[in-house]
């Protein structure tokens, strides 16, 4: 038995794996002494190929080249017969210092109406990886792989007491108790999935799960591999900037490394590497997990899904026209190195269909109406099916990479359906990031054309600029110093940000954000 557990030996680190040697650990008391090699992450190399351990980069051209923001482009292989269990982590802890267009509220004359958010934040963040990789003693690679992610609701919840209504609580002061705001934070599940794979016919994975897309780009072909992950453009420095001004951040529609692209069940195939190309699939039939048909119910507690309602996640005719379903994606990779230059390039391409609420017998206005503005909801607008490519270039030489991405087509935001009638979205990010040791800086700029809100369909488009510089340093394995400034601009014809709605009379009212944050990043 104990052969076998040394022989099993666990690895710490998602991009470069950290084996240990097979003799006894020198810790006791349940803990288990080994060296670092890299950070964590759900993609480790043995379920991101075809192959285990493709090359990907060179080493001469610079750390980026091999996807090395946290590390190598390598895992652990296990023996046949034998797996490799990782358990990794990671805590971010941030400060934040943000400004944006809606730090204050004001009415439509401009004027204060006393209202102010605090522009310095103070935040933390984990995440949980735990997973393994086997080899069977037939060539046969298997496999599973879970992110836990911290959640967080409400800070100060309203007070309870018993025969609270609805105004009362509404009205009672939240519980001001820091133990208090804690409860608010729950673990929630990210990824969860399983894969099979031969180094000669490719691999598969099922579950919840990164899509094509997101295999092909971690971070290098958006320029992200610089802030060791906390999130640039995604979250940064503005994620925890509590106004409407950047909801978030601005519409990120390169789905690379987005929960709206990775979070939903699919099944993805990619094949093994030829001549420095390899090609993905991917199926997902609807936007949810097939469990959550068995959540809800009707008013006798039955489960919802024999009828055409939207609790159920498998409904093709509810009553919501901008879902989609069976989505599906194709896609192609170049990889190759030239001696000290490397080259890197994909393309993808994703359509679906959309669920039918014509049943329903319902019409729509005509976009561009006053009555469509006033009165556009998701329920009376026609959507069109998803229908947008994806491209990325990369090229690193002398510890230098530059890159572009580029995403557009019929797709509206983050991965949602665009009305008919509206615009396509057009969009592109640029950046460049230098690796020289524990050093590693970078900034990109990107511009996003979208068409924004729905109920301006036919009247205006939403026009996003995005721009971010910073860098980080490695002070030790696992430990990451990060430095960062972020800057947004958002408009749209007719659109409030400040409020977060349709500009009342037309009103259009515009959000510009920018941020600095210092944050410690620590992985095992």
């Amino acid at each position: 038995m104990r052969k076998l557990l040394l022989a099993s030996a666990a690895v710490l680190g998602a991009t470069g794996g950290l084996a240990h040697a097979q003799t006894a650990p020198s810790a006791s008391q349940g803990q288990y002494a080994a060296p670092y090699a890299a950070g964590p992450a759900a993609n480790n190399n043995n379920n991101t190929w075809g192959i285990a351990n493709t090359v990907s980069g060179s080493a001469a051209a610079g750390g980026v080249s091999n996807y090395g923001s946290y590390g190598a482009n390598y895992n652990a292989v296990p023996t046949p017969g034998t797996v490799v269990i990782r358990l990794n982590g990671r805590v971010e802890a941030d400060v934040v210092a943000g400004f944006t267009s809606a730090d204050k509220s004001t009415n439509a004359a401009g004027a204060y109406t006393g209202y102010k958010v605090n522009p310095v934040q103070i935040d933390s963040y984990m995440r949980l990886y735990p997973g393994f990789d086997g080899l069977s003693a037939n060539g046969i690679r298997y496999g599973a792989a879970i992110e836990l992610r911290e959640n967080f609701l409400g800070a100060n919840p309203a007070q309870q007491t018993a025969g609270n209504t609805a105004a009362l609580q509404a009205a009672a002061p939240g519980i001001q108790s820091p133990s208090a705001t804690s409860s608010g934070q729950t673990v929630m599940v990210r990824r969860a999935f399983t894969y099979l794979a031969t180094d000669q016919a490719g691999l598969v994975r099922l579950g919840q799960t990164d899509g094509v897309v997101g295999l092909y780009d971690n971070c290098l072909f958006t320029t992200q591999c610089w802030d060791a992950g906390v999130g640039i453009q995604q979250q940064g420095a503005w994620g925890t900037t509590p106004t409407n001004a950047t909801g978030g951040g601005a519409t990120y529609p390169w789905l690379s490394q987005a929960g709206a692209e990775y979070v939903n069940q699919k099944v993805v195939y990619l094949t093994p590497q030829f001549f420095g190309f390899d090609f993905g699939v991917q199926y997902a039939p609807g936007q949810g997990n097939g469990l959550q048909n068995s959540t809800g119910g009707n008013a006798n507690g039955a489960a919802v899904c024999g009828l055409p309602s939207d609790n159920c996640s498998s409904t093709t005719t509810g009553g919501t026209s901008n879902r989609w379903i069976n989505q599906w994606g194709i896609g192609a990779r170049y990889e190759h190195t030239f001696g000290a230059v490397d080259a890197k390039a994909y393309g993808y391409y994703e359509g679906s269909g959309k669920e039918n609420v014509d049943v329903n017998g319902y019409t729509a206005a005509v976009p561009g109406t006053a009555a469509f503005r006033a009165g556009a909801t998701a329920n009376n607008i026609h959507y069109q099916n998803l229908g947008f490519y994806q491209a990325g270039a990369a090229l690193t030489a002398f510890g230098t990479t530059a890159a572009i991405s580029y995403i557009g087509g019929h797709v509206n935001g983050q991965l949602a359906l665009d009305p008919v009638g509206g615009v396509n979205t057009n969009a592109w990010i640029a950046g460049l990031t230098y690796v020289n040791g524990p050093i590693t800086v970078g900034g990109n700029f990107g511009i996003v054309d979208t068409q924004g809100a729905v109920q301006l369909t036919g009247t205006s488009q939403r026009r996003e600029v995005v721009g971010a510089f910073g860098g980080n340093y490695k002070v030790a394995p696992g430990v990451n110093l990060v430095l960062e400034y972020d800057y947004i601009t958002r408009h749209q014809g007719g659109y409030d940000f400040n409020a977060g709605a349709l500009g009342t009379a037309g009103l259009t009212a515009d959000a510009k954000a920018q941020g600095v944050l210092f944050s410690t990043v620590l992985t095992w």
